[in-house]
């Protein structure tokens, strides 16, 4: 079986044979068959072919869009995933494909090294590489993996109560609830809940019977802090599920230096009062922190409740986490954490329009530094993936998927890649676990929709919306002057056929901040997809397309919520446009510094 099947029309072979010669040049096999005679296209051997090929590469000219043969080939490639689209002379392609990006080879002249032949032979490498990596992963293991014994005990961390009296103090609570979860966690003998899980109890009256109940668990964690100048007090009591009784607590009044050890303390009581065994290397991983910096560690927790609090496209929020991240790595430089979400501001930042840095400096040093850090590689998968690389960017998902299957930040940048491949179905999964993972996280549930959408799924079309909308008007319940989840909302509100209430959100939020591209961008993608206005939806991209960023245009033009656009001059010239600012911008603009 071959690597690439070519699918392409009988009186294209002359022009094909070149391509054939420069895959092959490449040292893929290719299937294509210059022999077949018509009527045989669909016969077992070719089905067997394409199911086969890690590639299908499809050539549409004005004979071959014409060829229900060669549609068919397309669009069975294009629901796997594997469809690499090529044209010449311009050839109107089928509308279910439309939305593919597809490389024009008028100017290849059998040249394997042009621009657009290089394209090509990169997108191809990227379906061969994606193929081969999920063959690896699916081939059985040399023998089969000893059973893991089932942990004994299993025990919730409720968020811990912020007594400070000072809201702005809360960072620190939900911190140090967190980093107890997380040392809990490395325990073998022990099971523990999810923190997404657990946060859902926060700020409710806390039923213990219940929570035992709901989540199964043999034990609650719960307690207080209160921070108040250079001291902490921190009460914390583990319950047993089946009595209700007290197995263990204690008080901790300290400076607040000892934070670190009053964690590790806890952590170890717990084990203790539930007679399990702590490994040397479970002891040592409870242990490391990623810096020993007290300061470090508090400006840390400060920018990370920003970064789980606040919505996608918040652009104040992230140049603080920024400063926040910076003075982090000043006191201590080798903290990698900080660095991974420095970089998650910048790309957030990049992404929304604002001429910073993409964040990939930050992502490199916080590799350098820990290079199983699963949020430094989604954020250098989100990056690869924004600038077109997509192969680079499979690898580091996969990568961060492998070190923390449950990571926010790694099910995010997966759900990312796939949607810019069109691979809607794995989006979907991958968006879905995010959402599940992240309250504050609008984006993902927005991007959930929009692939249901994309795939004709009405029944789930209509859910996602209706989660997106709840989801959004939670969020504009704390701030109603969010321009942006605005938007949000006035596209599920679209979705679920309410076409008046979407337009007075719409309008509400052009009022409150009509420069807001991201906004613009969005109700762009309803005018399309719901009321078919072609005009209207180019009027709305023209400021966004004007400042687009380099970051953005390639999801742009990937969306296929502006298919509808696609073959429209006007678009295409904004388009071009765009790029041609890029190009004339990332020719003039001096060397990236270095991050030390």
């Amino acid at each position: 079986m071959a690597d690439v099947f070519i699918s392409y029309a009988r009186a294209d072979k002359a022009r094909v044979a070149p391509l054939v010669s420069a895959i092959e040049a490449r040292g893929w096999s290719v299937w294509w068959d210059p022999e077949i005679t018509p009527g045989q296209e669909f016969d077992d051997q070719i089905d067997a072919e394409i199911d086969a090929a890690k590639a299908v590469l499809v050539v549409w000219t004005p004979t071959s869009v014409a060829s229900r043969w060669v549609r068919g080939e397309a669009r069975e490639a294009a629901e796997r995933g594997i469809l690499v689209p090529v044209r010449f002379e311009q050839a109107r392609l089928p509308m279910d494909v439309r939305a593919i990006h597809t490389t024009d080879l008028d100017d290849w002249g059998g040249n394997a090294e042009s621009a657009s032949m290089q394209e090509c032979l990169k997108a191809l490498a990227t379906m061969i590489a994606r193929a081969q990596a999920q063959a690896a992963q699916e081939a059985p293991p040399a023998a089969p993996a000893p059973e893991k014994p089932r942990p004994k005990f299993s025990v919730c961390v409720l968020p811990f109560t912020n007594m400070s009296g000072d809201a702005e103090q809360e960072y620190f609570s939900d911190g140090m609830t967190e980093d107890i979860t997380t040392d809990l966690s490395k325990v073998s003998a022990l099971a523990v809940t999810a923190s997404n899980i657990a946060f859902s109890y926060k700020d409710k009256h806390i039923d213990i019977p219940r929570v035992v109940r709901e989540l199964k668990v043999t034990h609650v964690l719960e307690g207080s802090v209160r921070k108040a100048g250079g001291r902490i007090r921190i009460n914390a009591q583990l319950i047993d599920g089946a009595t209700y009784n007290h197995v263990w607590a204690e008080r901790y009044d300290r400076d607040a230096s000892d934070i670190f050890a009053i964690q590790d303390e806890i952590s170890q009581a717990i084990v203790k009062a539930l007679k399990l065994s702590l490994l040397p290397a479970e002891k040592k991983a409870i242990e490391h922190r990623g810096t020993d910096n007290v300061e470090a560690h508090d400006l840390y927790l400060m920018a990370r409740q920003l970064h789980v609090t606040t919505s996608e496209g918040d652009t104040r929020s992230a140049h603080t986490i920024i400063r926040i991240c910076t003075s982090a790595t000043e006191i201590d430089p080798a903290y990698a954490r900080a660095w991974a979400l420095m970089a998650m501001a910048y790309r957030s930042l990049r992404e929304y329009g604002k001429d910073v840095e993409d964040g990939m400096a930050a992502a490199e040093k916080a590799l350098a530094l820990d290079p199983d850090l699963v949020e430094a590689h989604a954020v250098k998968a989100y990056i690869l993936t924004n600038a077109g690389d997509t192969d680079g960017a499979a690898a580091e998902v996969a990568t961060a998927l492998k070190l923390d299957p449950e990571s926010y930040e790694a099910n995010r940048a997966a759900g990312r890649l796939n949607y810019r491949l069109h691979k809607f179905r794995d989006a979907i999964r991958y968006y879905e676990k995010a959402s599940s993972l992240m309250e504050a996280d609008v984006n993902s549930s927005l991007l959930t929709l929009s692939s249901y959408k994309a795939l004709g799924d009405k029944t789930n079309t209509h859910r996602a919306a209706e989660a997106l909308l709840k989801r959004a008007d939670a969020a504009l319940a704390k701030d109603s002057s969010n321009a942006g989840i605005m938007a949000y909302s006035a596209y599920a509100l679209m979705a679920l056929g309410e076409g008046e209430r979407a337009k007075a959100r719409m309008r509400r939020a052009m009022m409150i901040d009509p420069d807001n591209t991201t906004m613009r961008y969005n109700f762009a993608c309803m005018l399309c997809t719901d009321l078919q206005d072609k005009d209207a939806a180019l009027k709305m991209l023209e400021p966004v397309f004007a400042k687009i960023t380099d970051a953005f245009l390639p999801y742009a033009k990937a969306d296929p919520d502006l298919t509808l656009l696609h073959d429209d001059p006007r678009y295409q010239a904004m388009v071009a446009a765009a790029e041609a600012r890029l190009a004339a911008t990332e020719s003039a603009a001096p060397p990236a510094p270095e991050v030390a």
